[in-house]
């Protein structure tokens, strides 16, 4: 079992299943569940996960302004943090990494594959 804790942001109650059931099973990781940005923040400052999943389109406040909140904050502003989005836009992608976000997988993700993505994104083994 990997000591490793993933954070997911999202509103979308079948990604956070699709998500924590595919990555735990496949690698053993706890995944953290957060269905808004507020929370996320929140969850984010009490548990410090290994790195943080975040939806960049979630109602009241957005993946932008949850990213913002999350680097600005000297307690979560280390943890890595990779976006999931439909905005697959080269624009897009060059703006969220001068955020401060590591990386962007596009939405609709392979749940089979999302495991060894994050891996290779965050150099972890598998």
């Amino acid at each position: 079992m990997s000591d490793k804790c993933i954070l997911l942001i999202d509103d979308e109650e079948t990604i956070q299943e699709v998500v924590q059931i595919g990555i735990e099973i496949e690698t053993g990781w706890k995944v953290s569940i957060a269905s808004s940005g507020l929370e996320g923040i929140t969850t984010a400052q009490s548990e410090q996960p290994d790195a943080i999943l975040l939806d960049v389109m979630m109602p009241d406040m957005d993946g932008i302004s949850t990213l913002a909140r999350l680097k600005s904050n000297p307690s979560t502003n280390s943890i890595p943090v990779i976006l999931l989005t439909a905005k697959t836009q080269i624009v897009d992608t060059n703006e969220f990494e001068n955020m401060g976000a590591v990386d962007v997988i596009t939405k609709p993700f392979n749940s089979m594959t999302l495991a060894s993505k994050i891996a290779k994104i965050l150099h972890w083994k598998l």
